[in-house]
């Protein structure tokens, strides 16, 4: 990184700046998404039982936000169909939405972040972490196609290539004997 980032909690005072930023993110880094169904769905998580405030992160360089991610509980379906526990019966958190500010694309502040963020996940007693997206970034980061832990997708750009939904154990074998599906149907905007 070539500037100087300050990763911490996201604050209600920071939602307005994060809005912005995911808006033009997604936007400008994404031929999938504007960024208003990205919204959705942080509002969904911070509304939801799954949301962690301590898991909830904003990056900031000169006073400005640069970055927003947050991890989440995220239950296992035991089937395809769905069906998922609350968020007491989870030890896995997905890392879902990540953004960076487009201005500040390819300078390692999402590595940043993201090492940051894994390392407090570990730190609070997780076992994984699952997350959807581009395999070829996330593998970098000790994320594997998520069918290696018996973690299955089950819709979405995933089912046609696998790669994308991944997984990483915050320790070696935390994963054993978890198993179960990605479901989202906890979530209307995911």
């Amino acid at each position: 990184m070539n500037k100087k980032v300050t990763i911490r909690p996201e604050e209600h005072k920071d939602y307005k700046n994060i809005v912005s930023l995911v808006l033009r993110s997604f936007q400008e880094g994404t031929d999938y998404s504007d960024g208003t169904d990205i919204i959705a769905l942080i509002e969904e998580i911070r509304d939801s039982e799954f949301y962690i405030p301590e898991l909830s992160f904003v990056a900031e360089s000169d006073d400005t936000i640069v970055g927003h991610f947050l991890f989440s509980r995220f239950p296992l379906s035991p089937a395809k169909e769905g069906g998922h526990g609350g968020a007491a019966d989870t030890e896995i958190v997905m890392l879902a939405p990540v953004s960076v500010h487009a201005d500040y694309f390819r300078q390692g502040i999402g590595t940043a972040m993201l090492n940051m963020g894994i390392e407090k996940v570990k730190k609070m007693g997780f076992k994984g972490i699952t997350v959807e997206g581009n395999f070829n970034f996330y593998n970098r980061l000790g994320f594997k196609t998520s069918s290696e832990y018996n973690i299955f997708p089950t819709s979405g750009y995933p089912l046609q290539e696998p790669r994308c939904m991944m997984c990483q154990e915050t320790y070696k074998g935390s994963l054993d004997g978890i198993h179960g599906y990605i479901v989202y149907d906890m979530y209307f905007n995911a």
